[in-house]
């Protein structure tokens, strides 16, 4: 099987989740660019090439909920769409690379304090997209309504770039309307994505962004493959649980012992 085929294999079984963003660069190319421990060397040594999957709008939330639709109890999961994204890799995309008599390491970008890669740099390397003033990678078609969900590590080379690499708007975008829309003056330009602000106005007025982020909707790419509303429902409501504890640790105001 040549190099192209292989990712042809891949591409298909993926596709009909809806993980229709794929891209291979040598694994150098990234372990080059970011700390050792987020090397894919450090997950696997055998590592040559990374192949990134990822979803460019909302085909993948809808093969989602059809999925839980026939798998009762799947929802009642703690994290019912990080299991299944492990379920169609490692059920149907990653067993086609070892059919091809490669090794093929999977890692994903939600496995906690386990080794993992960092996704926004991979994302930006493998021409994915590039960083925007809203905290996202945005996409030339997609917009910010791209997700990251996995990446295999092969022994074998590719190189198979997305045609995003050094994909920059912000800074030539007239409009910016998404510093309008966000409600605590969290996006600016050029300075970019104000962390602190952002969460602490989430965890105090939480009913404000829990539809969904406000800037992110109003970024002028890509408006039509805007998330479904419960998928954006449903990132926001992660996202919070993950920031109130940062919040009460790192930002809330303390009381005079």
């Amino acid at each position: 099987m040549t190099n192209a085929s292989l990712l042809d294999d891949v591409r298909a079984a993926a596709a009909p989740y809806g993980l229709n963003l794929l891209a291979a660069i040598p694994a150098y190319r990234y372990d080059s660019a970011v700390k050792p421990s987020a090397r894919a060397d450090a997950i696997d040594r055998e590592a040559r090439s990374i192949v990134v999957l990822a979803n460019g709008g909302g085909d993948f939330w809808r093969a989602y909920r059809a999925f839980a639709g026939t798998h009762p109890g799947w929802l009642q999961r703690d994290n019912p769409l990080d299991d299944f994204t492990r379920e169609v890799v490692e059920r149907d995309i990653a067993p086609r690379v070892r059919a091809a008599g490669l090794r093929c390491t999977t890692t994903y970008p939600f496995v906690g304090s386990a080794p993992t890669l960092n996704f926004v740099e991979l994302g930006k390397i493998a021409g994915f997209g590039g960083p925007s003033i809203v905290g996202v990678l945005v996409n030339p078609i997609y917009g910010p309504w791209i997700a990251f969900r996995a990446a295999l590590l092969i022994d074998a080379v590719l190189d198979a770039p997305g045609d995003a690499a050094g994909f920059d708007p912000c800074p030539t975008c007239v409009p910016r309307s998404c510093i309008a829309a966000c409600p605590t003056s969290a996006v600016r330009h050029p300075a970019g994505w104000d962390v602190v602000g952002c969460l602490t106005y989430r965890v105090e007025r939480e009913p404000d962004c829990s539809p969904g982020c406000h800037a992110r909707a109003a970024c002028v790419l890509g408006p039509e493959h805007r998330y479904p509303d419960d998928e954006l429902a449903y990132h926001q409501m992660r996202a919070l649980r993950a920031m109130r504890p940062y919040y009460d640790e790192h930002i809330k105001p303390k009381r005079p012992v």
